[in-house]
């Protein structure tokens, strides 16, 4: 169904999808060496790039969605992120989370995937820099 308000509401989804990825990001900068330790006590290799490139993905992917600029390329890398992101930090239960946590956890992830394939498949729709620069 179509309505009047399809581009607002699109914009709206992105703010909304973005909105989780951008505090995630800045909890991540401002709990830098947390963050690092709780992806080392989770077997992550290589924490010291990991570390960043997760900031990088989450912060800036969910800046460049809110604008709706490389919405497409962004959604399928969040996408691809989430697949171990969900494997590796929420299908067991550990020090820190329940076994209703993590499966909470895990169900938000499989949502969030559902949303960036959506976003992946339709794009920023017309109210976005992609569609202002022919990109849409």
């Amino acid at each position: 169904m179509t309505t009047k308000y399809n581009d607002e509401i699109q914009l709206v989804g992105r703010i909304l999808m973005s909105i989780l990825f951008i505090l995630s990001g800045f909890g991540k900068i401002s709990g830098y060496a947390a963050t690092g330790a709780y992806m080392a006590a989770h077997g992550l290799p290589l924490v010291a790039i990991l570390e960043p490139l997760t900031i990088v993905v989450e912060l800036g992917g969910g800046i460049l969605v809110v604008l709706g600029l490389f919405t497409r390329p962004v959604a399928l890398i969040w996408f691809l992120f989430l697949i171990p992101v969900t494997f590796v930090f929420h299908t067991s239960p550990d020090a820190m989370h329940s076994a209703q946590e993590q499966m909470i956890n895990l169900l938000k992830n499989l949502s969030i995937m559902g949303a960036a394939l959506y976003l992946f498949a339709h794009g920023a729709g017309r109210l976005s820099l992609d569609a202002r620069l022919g990109r849409a």
